[in-house]
Formats: structure tokens, sequence, C-alpha cells
């Protein structure tokens, strides 16, 4: 390629697919990365690629190499359209499962799911979902990660969680790649610092535990569920290089709030301003 002729041929032929479309094509080659394929209305150049997890719902558990092999004939969607670089991105996966691949397709944001805890992994928790179809990999369709499990601080899921436990959980979006609806447990609960920020402002003062030192400062619970951190640089008058120095875990502290971060669902907090007060 690269003749006027060429570059002319390649641009007609790109301008006539759209996202969603599915092409067929002959495998010209195989790497660790994916494959690329010379598609049935272009074969003057292998501008077709199938990412490495687009390969199939096999890719989770087999390399490439152990997939697809040169010559093989495929099939796949097209997920992105990349007229600038002269490719097509393609996904086999999706045609091997198309009513996993609608389904994902069809979930929108905010949409309520039901299900039953499929797997706790300390990566995540995967959901069987009531009215949806089954994964050919994974426990679940349904996946939530850690973050979204609770408002809540907590150290193992089976706080929140247990195996077998029937929940319902907000889409948060679909991934077409892993080939998972993300649910989140905790939007489907009322935000504790958005009530509490509430009745809270910049100046006042709060009392509670300290609950984790880490580098950069302290975090203190200053009500139920609520914590905000003191940075290194307010926990004390005079200038300290660890938070050990001047507060230990459990003790309790009195604060006072310099900042409410409500996007962010931040609490900044100061001591070194509190015993200045005094």
């Amino acid at each position: 390629m690269g003749t006027v002729k060429d570059n002319q041929a390649l641009a007609a032929f790109m301008a006539t697919v759209n996202v969603g479309d599915t092409l067929a094509g002959t495998v010209a080659d195989v790497t660790r990365s994916g494959a690329t394929v010379l598609l049935d209305g272009f074969v003057a150049a292998p501008v077709g690629v199938i990412g490495s997890l687009d390969l199939s719902w096999q890719s989770f558990q087999r390399s490439a190499g152990g997939i697809l092999q040169v010559g093989d004939r495929v099939s796949a969607e097209v997920i992105a359209v990349d007229s600038q670089g002269g490719r097509v991105l393609l996904s086999r996966a999706a045609v091997e499962n198309p009513q996993l691949w609608a389904f994902l397709k069809a979930l929108r944001a905010g949409q309520r799911l039901s299900g039953t805890v499929a797997a706790i992994e300390r990566f995540g928790i995967f959901v069987d979902l009531d009215d949806g179809p089954k994964h050919p990999v994974f426990p679940g369709v349904g996946f939530i990660t850690m973050p979204e499990l609770s408002w809540s601080r907590f150290e193992d899921p089976s706080e929140i969680i247990s195996m077998g436990q029937h929940i319902t959980c907000e889409v948060i979006t679909f991934d077409t790649t892993n080939g998972e609806a993300r649910l989140s447990l905790r939007a489907t609960q009322p935000d504790p610092f958005q009530h509490f920020a509430r009745d809270i402002h910049v100046g006042q003062i709060l009392h509670g535990p300290v609950t984790k030192l880490v580098p950069f400062g302290a975090f203190v619970r200053v009500a139920d569920g609520i914590e905000g951190l003191i940075h290194l640089s307010e926990l004390s008058t005079a200038p300290i290089e660890t938070p050990d120095q001047v507060v230990q875990e459990g003790e309790e502290v009195t604060v006072i709030v310099t900042d409410i971060d409500l996007p962010r669902r931040r609490l900044a907090l100061s001591r070194r301003r509190r015993s200045a007060l005094q």
C-alpha cells in the first residue's frame, strides 16, 4: 500500500464501515497482542484488527495462538473505525455470544438489576443476574468492584455481603471486553456523606477517634460512617515527619473543619488550627 490509488481505495472502503457491522475475512497474522485480518471488502492489506481480549471469550483462558491461526476464516463485529490510522477494530467475542453482547449494549446507567452473589474475589464481586444471559467464562455477568460495595470503610467484603445473597444494584456501565455489567451496590443506598455535609460548615469543631495513620496524615471518624483527613501539616503546630509523632490510632482528638468537597466526598480537618484557638 502507499500509492494514491491504494489510499483512495482504503478511504472508500472505510467510508462503508460502521460500528456494529459484522465483517468477515481471513486471518493474516497472530501475535500476543491479537490478530490482523484481510477483510473481504478490502484485501489489499490486513486493516482489520482484533485485540487480544476481543479474540474470543476463551481469551481469558488461552493465548491468541491457541484460538486463531493464520488462514482461519473469521467473522467479527466492528467496535471502532480508525479512519486516520486506516484500521477497523473488531471483536470476535461479540459474534460468539450475540445474546450477551446485545444484553450489555442495551443497559443504561442508573438502571436497577437484581441477582445472586455468585463469587467473592479479592478484586470484586460477581453477580448472577436474574434477568440476563449466563457468562461463558465468569460466574456471573454482573460485577461489582470493591469501592462500589458500600459507602462505609470495610476490611473484608463479607462485612457487606455473603455468597448466595440476593441483591439489587445500579448499572454504572457495561464492559463488552470482559462481557460484564459493571454494577454498584452502594448507589442503591443513601450517601451518608451528603447527609452529613448538609449540617456541617467550614470552621465547625468536631471530635472523634483516629482510625488510621498514613504517611501524609491521619484519618478521624467524626460521625457514623464518616471520616475526615488531617493532613500531616495540619496535625501539629510544630513541624513533624510522621503522624505517629503526635497521634495514635484510637486516640480521641478535637479538630476543626477546613474544607468540604462534596463531589469527591472528602472532608479536610485540622488539629493544628484547633489547638491555636485554645
